[in-house]
């Protein structure tokens, strides 16, 4: 019985908490009627299956013995119907016979913890409070190291509700100087319609906002693999920790880079804040500390290698146009025609990364080079088409062109397509090209992007002369 404030006659209102039969959605459950109490709240989620319901304005429980015995152990005073044959010790209308899904068990084998358990949000909770925990699709179970005093934890929570604890391996405590990442997450889980449906939401709402084509993907793939990794909870309960287990317990034994890290951090943020609407997880979430690498860069003679060995006048003038304008892979297939202004020795980037438009130089024999290209192969759409008229190339085979020279020029460097483009940039400012031109060129948003070439660039460090150079004597021994 609960007494609290309210404003009738005496001041005092008694609420009696009760419980009775009912039948929600064709299945018999027991109807669990009191004041919101955050306390209450708490200890009636530990019973399995206990669900609130908007419909009918209460919590309901299964009608069966067991949680109707554990609903009498955390309330013992509950009041029960008069009209229903609802008995205190053993209910006459419960099947007494509990089946092996609503059982708790846990089995100590070796360094580890097996748990099984029916679902319920409040043990998940509990469950994912322990370090390295992970869970076993394919057998639904729960692992957990057993080092510490994770058993004994256990034992404490469920109590009485453990049906029975099996060792497989002599009982002891496990010692563990370090973790081994990749013995978790082996696998993840696929997600419920709902998530999809959230995930969808998410596409089309960066598709209307007009995000590219490679973003909306790369988001979409990161923030899928997050939310099947929080897997057996929802959206709705994640928090900032999820995403330190997800760091930790699955891109770093996978051996993901920093930018897929900073990806999944930027997909989460904006979906977390677009979709679910929520503040706390995107205030918190950070990226992870930035790789400072330097470009990579090759020397004059080993381009005009790359491009000496091109024999197809295609295959020469893709990469050479890469070069002598600084462009990026998609760049170059997005180019047509009408965007080559011989006359005035410039072309026009149309919509390039982060939708900016800019124009570059060309010089007089690259505009020779196109006029020629240009006469052999006729191309109706994009300047440079694939097999079938009108048909773009793919990225795909402009990435073999590439590797196709570098295996005839026999450089064994790991040269990509970027690396022309790094080039083009550090010749430039080995050239005396002010840094503020070259920012244009290759449309920088910031300078201090463009900054980074001068750690490359060897026109000043060759300047340097060592003090080695000055000694007089050089003893070898």
């Amino acid at each position: 019985m609960y007494i609290c404030w309210s404003g009738g006659l005496f001041g005092l209102k008694v609420f009696t908490m009760k419980t009775s039969k009912i039948v929600h959605h064709n299945e018999d459950r027991l109807r669990v009627d009191f004041p919101f109490n955050q306390e209450k709240v708490s200890r009636i989620r530990q019973i399995p299956d206990a669900r609130w319901s908007k419909t009918i304005g209460a919590w309901h429980i299964p009608c069966n013995q067991e949680a109707f015995r554990q609903l009498i152990g955390l309330f013992p005073d509950i009041e029960l119907p008069q009209n229903q044959p609802l008995e205190r010790n053993t209910p006459a209308t419960f099947s007494p016979t509990k089946s092996v899904e609503a059982e708790i068990t846990i089995e100590v084998s070796g360094e580890s913890l097996i748990l099984k358990m029916p679902k319920n949000e409040a043990d998940i909770q509990f469950v994912r409070t322990f370090k390295y925990v992970r869970w076993d699709n394919s057998k639904l179970r729960w692992v957990i190291p057993n080092y510490s005093r994770n058993l004994e934890l256990l034992k404490d929570y469920f109590n009485t509700r453990i049906d029975r604890i099996k060792t497989t391996v002599a009982l002891g405590r496990v010692e563990h100087d370090t973790y081994t990442p990749l013995q978790t997450i082996p696998e993840l889980p696929r997600l419920d319609s709902e998530s999809l449906k959230e995930i969808g939401q998410f596409r089309q709402w960066m598709e209307h906002k007009r995000y590219s084509d490679s973003t909306v993907k790369t988001y979409i793939m990161a923030i899928t693999t997050f939310l099947r990794f929080v897997k057996p909870r929802t959206s709705a309960e994640v928090t900032n920790a999820d995403m330190q287990d997800f760091v930790y317990q699955y891109m770093i034994p996978r051996k993901l880079s920093f930018s897929y890290q900073n990806q999944a951090v930027n997909a989460a943020r904006l979906f977390f804040k677009t979709i679910r609407g929520s503040v706390f997880i995107t205030e918190q979430l950070e990226r992870p500390r930035r790789e400072h690498k330097l470009p990579n860069v090759m020397s004059k003679e080993e381009v005009a290698l790359i491009l000496r060995v091109l024999h197809n006048q295609k295959h020469r003038t893709m990469l050479s146009l890469i070069y002598s304008c600084g462009l990026r892979r998609g760049e170059l297939l997005e180019l047509k025609p009408t965007d080559i202004d011989s006359k005035r020795g410039l072309l026009i980037v149309r919509q390039g990364k982060g939708r900016k438009d800019r124009v570059v130089p060309l010089s007089e024999k690259t505009i020779f080079m196109l006029r020629e290209y240009y006469k052999s192969y006729r191309p109706q759409i994009w300047l440079f088409e694939g097999q079938k008229a009108g048909e773009q190339y793919s990225e795909r085979s402009l990435e073999m062109v590439l590797k196709h020279a570098l295996v005839a020029a026999k450089i064994k460097k790991p040269v990509t397509l970027h690396w022309l483009r790094h080039s083009y940039a550090t010749h430039l400012l080995e050239n005396g090209t002010d840094l503020r031109y070259i920012q244009e060129i290759l449309g920088h948003k910031s300078s201090k992007t463009t900054e980074i070439y001068t750690h490359v660039s060897t026109q000043s460090i060759k300047k340097i002369k060592s003090p080695f150079d000055d000694l007089e004597t050089l003893v070898v021994r």
